[in-house]
């Protein structure tokens, strides 16, 4: 009785970890009373937390549900549906939106940005020119035994600086021939950047969601929910090698979590699915 009890906890609380694992759902129902929040040993700021988190990061969030056995009773289905109607309501809310906007935002790429002919020789030069003055600084306080160190690199760096001083300097005036393919190769790196991060952080926030409903239905379209256990010190191994080799860690939560849960969830983000345009 205690394993059977203990099996159904673990398969709630990994059912629950496979619908924020793939950043569908969230540690809560649509109709939040407060004995329900007790249950889960959350509050709702957390919970909304969760959503956010596991939807826009995409990682697995199922830490800090204190109660999480008290989620054993009812009717899975049901509350599969409740956590999904609870989640569908949160990320159309400002709270949501705001905070994908600003990852968004932070996820901008810069612009590839290249130094002018006349800002690189001069910041060529200006470096040189401070390199000098350093070391003749430490060629007044140096020990007899690396004086001799310091005073070649001066005029090393000396030699250096009178090169770069030079107009007809090979490396900066090939730099500048150079300068105008170098400034189109940036501005077209910088084109295909903006354009890849517009494409995965689209502005309407919805369509972000939706490649995470579009991740869910991949994840759990083959599930086989009657597939063979063997119990192997204590832990639980498919008697299909294939599925212990080959099937990833998402398509086994969702076996365990079971078809009734996953599969009203499928139905329900399908039907979500369809009404994102």
């Amino acid at each position: 009785m205690k394993q059977t009890f203990n099996n159904t906890v673990r398969h709630w609380r990994i059912a629950f970890a496979v619908i924020s694992s793939l950043a569908l759902f969230s540690f809560t129902i649509v109709k939040m009373n407060g004995e329900f929040l007790k249950q889960l040993g959350i509050s709702k700021t957390e919970a909304d937390q969760k959503i956010t988190g596991s939807i826009l990061g995409g990682y697995l969030n199922q830490y800090g549900i204190r109660n999480a056995k008290n989620i054993a009773v009812g009717n899975r289905a049901a509350v599969t549906k409740d956590l999904l109607l609870y989640t569908k309501q949160f990320v159309n809310s400002t709270t949501f939106i705001k905070e994908y906007n600003t990852m968004r935002e932070n996820e901008k790429p810069k612009p590839y940005l290249i130094e002018t002919p006349e800002a690189m020789r001069s910041n060529q030069i200006n470096m040189l020119k401070k390199s000098v003055s350093e070391t003749e600084a430490n060629i007044k306080t140096a020990d007899a035994s690396i004086k001799k160190i310091f005073e070649d690199v001066l005029v090393s760096t000396k030699q250096q600086l009178k090169e770069a001083e030079d107009p007809n300097n090979k490396t900066f005036v090939n730099y500048k021939k150079n300068y105008p393919d170098m400034l189109k190769s940036a501005e077209a790196s910088s084109k295909q950047s903006l354009h890849e991060w517009e494409a995965k952080y689209p502005t309407n926030h919805l369509l972000f969601v939706k490649k995470r409903l579009q991740d869910f239905l991949t994840n759990t379209a083959d599930i086989d929910f009657d597939a063979a256990l063997t119990t192997k010190n204590n832990k639980n191994y498919f008697v299909n090698p294939l599925y212990e080799k080959q099937k990833g860690s998402y398509w086994k939560m969702a076996f365990r979590a079971g078809k009734e849960v996953v599969l009203p969830a499928r139905e329900f983000v399908q039907q979500w699915l369809d009404e994102i345009k």
